[in-house]
């Protein structure tokens, strides 16, 4: 029985943002965080249109971290602390936004002629609320320095915190782990059981979780403590997250997250009169405030 191991499944909202489409299971109304993570996103996969690509202008974030992570493609980052860095399958990027940051998200100009693909997975973790208002900080991990567990038809990358006896080298600020499994057809793969909080979710491709089929782009928060086994039969590849579970809740509106209501109106004021930092190279464009957000909190 699947209640046996699962607490809750969060199906997900999709986006078609023209040309690729975003699959959100959190935030979600039935559940906000799982350990810190508060926002999961899986983008395409998708080839676009020859000649275009994804261009996120510039925006703010406060009081989180985001963690970005490919399957395939590449998206160049530009942020506020004149950080310029590209992301390739494997590797990720961790931007803390602290008290601040702005950020854009492109696809590289020498993809675009061909039409460049896109898939992987973004999400935003919260900071512990002494960590809230800590400085801004942009880190990316190679994909050669993530540890990674090979055996038997499996492949799984430790992309943060302490997984398998493994630990990658990617910065957390509270109890976090994140890792990229894949399975070939026949393969299985234990479940560590160790964090407070935990989730499954089945990316691409065919697998089960304790014999039971789990469907593509739900994320299936387990009960704390129960070991389970993921097993493919055909292959498929599945993300696991999770870690501490926070005290207090944390509130979400548009690209805002934190602790306190009255932050998050703060910065809304904030970026609405121009007092947030530029993104050096990318200063002509930016997102404006919208009147509703796709991403919120929910009472």
């Amino acid at each position: 029985m699947l209640d046996d191991f699962v607490l809750q499944t969060i199906t997900p909202v999709t986006h078609d943002l023209g040309g690729f489409k975003v699959h959100r299971t959190l935030p979600s109304k039935a559940r906000t965080m799982v350990g810190p993570f508060l926002f999961f996103d899986q983008m395409g996969p998708a080839h676009l249109p020859q000649g275009g690509g994804i261009d996120v202008r510039p925006h703010p974030h406060i009081n989180l971290a985001t963690v970005t992570y490919l399957f395939d493609g590449a998206i160049d980052h530009r942020d506020s602390l004149g950080t310029r860095q590209r992301i390739e399958p494997g590797a990720v990027n961790l931007m803390t936004a602290g008290h601040g940051i702005v950020h854009s998200e492109r696809s590289p100009g020498d993809e675009r002629a061909a039409g460049p693909d896109l898939s992987g997975i973004q999400t935003w973790l919260a900071l512990p609320e002494a960590k809230e208002e800590i400085d801004p900080a942009f880190e990316h991990v190679a994909k050669a320095d993530l540890p990674m567990l090979e055996a038997e038809g499996v492949t799984a990358r430790i992309i943060m915190g302490s997984l398998w006896g493994r630990t990658a080298p990617t910065t957390t600020y509270a109890g976090t782990i994140y890792a990229d499994i894949v399975l070939e057809p026949g393969a299985s793969m234990p479940i560590d059981a160790a964090a407070d909080e935990r989730a499954v979710y089945l990316a691409m491709g065919e697998a089960t979780l304790e014999g039971v089929p789990l469907e593509p782009m739900v994320l299936y928060v387990l009960r704390p403590g129960i070991a389970a086994t993921l097993r493919s039969a055909t292959g498929g590849r599945a993300m696991l997250c999770g870690g501490d579970a926070f005290a207090t809740p944390r509130h979400v509106w548009w690209n805002f997250v934190s602790s306190s209501r009255d932050r998050i109106n703060e910065a809304k004021r904030a970026w609405m009169a121009g007092n947030f930092p530029r993104v050096p190279g990318d200063e002509q464009e930016w997102i404006p405030i919208p009147e509703v957000p796709n991403t919120v909190s929910y009472p």
